[in-house]
């Protein structure tokens, strides 16, 4: 990380840890602890619930690359019809607010399934990965379009004069020379996933947020509002500003002259 950077990472993170100093008001003059002991206290707690947070992240990732790649390759078919479904999903579920989305599946999809007379529970978390996939799968399916469509015709006409099928072609050809064009942005639908997934505390999943909130109760004291987020918000800056840091990186090594 440059010079610059680390000041900037030192500056923010002071000031976090200044606003979780600041002591608790103490209530009829009597000593209370202070913020930072008290976020001490909690911190487990948080962490834990940021964990859910990662992992649903990590999660609606792994199923909207899969399900992007799929309709991100369905853009560029030879087909007509499967070309313009693919395109409308693309656009319609880029285009979609994310929390509508997510309000949706947790609206839509029911609370467990009848299989062979055994109900499967189906939680809450698992709507949130659900519904958080759904946006990411467009916005994939558009970084693979693009990454496809960024590799010289020389390349397919080459694999033509080989004798080589188009899913040969796209295997082995184009999908090997696009997939380091793709990594980059990539990565950032990922870093604004990670962010974008407090929003399955609406929803009632037990994440940091949840967890954030619980705190504050249990508390009861309004001078640990700052702190606590400061807190969760400084956790989420730990873990997305490398992944910025690493996309600016790899779009500068994989820049097409």
């Amino acid at each position: 990380m440059s010079k610059p950077g680390c000041a900037r990472l030192r500056l923010f993170v002071a000031i976090v840890l200044a606003c979780a100093a600041l002591p608790v008001s103490a209530s009829e003059g009597a000593a209370t602890p202070s913020s930072f002991a008290t976020l001490i206290k909690w911190l487990p707690l948080l962490l834990k619930g940021f964990a859910i947070d990662l992992g649903i992240s990590v999660a609606s990732m792994a199923i909207g690359t899969v399900l992007g790649a799929v309709v991100g390759v369905g853009q560029i078919s030879s087909r007509a019809g499967v070309r313009r479904t693919s395109q409308w999903i693309t656009q319609f579920f880029r285009n979609a607010p994310w929390l509508v989305l997510l309000f949706f599946c947790v609206l839509l999809l029911p609370y467990h399934f009848t299989v062979f007379g055994f109900s499967i529970p189906f939680p809450a978390w698992a709507k949130g990965i659900i519904g958080l996939a759904l946006p990411v799968m467009g916005n994939v399916a558009e970084v693979v379009r693009g990454g496809i469509q960024s590799i010289p015709s020389g390349q397919w006409e080459a694999a033509d004069a080989l004798a080589l099928s188009r899913s040969q072609t796209l295997r082995l050809v184009i999908f090997p020379q696009a997939l380091k064009r793709m990594l980059p942005p990539w990565m950032n639908v990922y870093a604004v996933l990670m962010m974008a997934t407090p929003l399955v505390s609406i929803v009632g999943v037990e994440d940091s947020v949840t967890v954030a909130r619980s705190v504050l109760a249990a508390e009861g004291s309004p001078a640990l509002l700052m702190p606590v987020y400061g807190l969760v918000l400084l956790l989420f800056f730990a873990y997305c500003a490398p992944i910025a840091r690493c996309t600016r990186r790899l779009e500068a090594r994989y820049a097409i002259a």
